[in-house]
């Protein structure tokens, strides 16, 4: 039994070491995509910041474009990740205390006074997208967008999928988002009533609260119109 547990040691040792320096160049790589992009960022420059050659960047990554891929999932779990939207929704019973829950949560990352790398990443590659942005879709985006779906139609009574809860989804996150990534002068300088996050957040749902209720009676009320429509043909 000895014996077993002392051959063991070495390879929980070796697993951690491992882990450990893959997010040490997830970290490094995130920085420096932040601060350049994707296009301007070398592998090279990489490896000189981690310290470390680009053998490991190939073991734990598959190479620069595989590691971009692992830092875009990870900038957009900074902004918000799927197990704090579960969490978020767990609270409340209701689901509009549940969005606004979640929108307070987004606001209040937004009013931090310095904003983790994954937000300028994030905001780079919706500038300029690279062959990577299907992946961050397909595995950050599209899950919390289905949650957040399922949510407002929920509110709405509607499917998740129905169109107008599609664009109830865009016209209640965009704006948290630009407020995420926005440069925090900009709040400082030209609006800087938003600087009192309790009354922006109040504000916030008041607006999101009033837009999806009008939504929602215009969905109803062509609901019918489209029933009619299809019997007459």
């Amino acid at each position: 039994m000895a014996t077993r547990s002392s051959n063991s040691s070495p390879a929980r040792t070796q697993r951690t070491d491992g882990n450990t320096t893959r997010l040490h160049i997830l970290e490094t790589a995130g920085q420096l995509f932040a601060e350049r992009g994707f296009a301007e960022s070398t592998s090279k420059e990489i490896c000189t910041r981690a310290g470390t050659n680009m053998a490991a960047i190939n073991y734990h990554f598959n190479g620069r474009d595989g590691l971009y891929e692992a830092v875009l999932i990870e900038a957009h779990r900074q902004l918000v990740s799927i197990d704090e939207l579960v969490s978020l929704a767990s609270v409340q019973t209701d689901p509009r205390l549940k969005l606004r829950a979640f929108l307070t949560h987004m606001v209040e990352l937004g009013s931090q006074p310095t904003a983790p790398w994954g937000f300028r990443v994030v905001l780079r590659e919706a500038l300029s997208p690279s062959p990577a942005m299907p992946v961050m879709i397909k595995r950050a985006v599209l899950p919390k967008a289905k949650l957040l779906r399922g949510l407002i139609g929920e509110i709405m009574a509607l499917p998740d999928d129905h169109p107008t809860v599609q664009r109830a989804l865009m016209f209640t996150v965009l704006p948290c988002i630009v407020m995420m990534v926005a440069p925090k002068d900009l709040g400082n300088k030209v609006l800087p009533a938003i600087k009192d996050t309790e009354a922006l957040a109040d504000d916030l749902m008041r607006y999101v609260f009033a837009g999806i209720d009008a939504l929602m009676k215009g969905a109803t009320a062509s609901a019918p119109a489209a029933s009619k429509a299809g019997k007459r043909r």
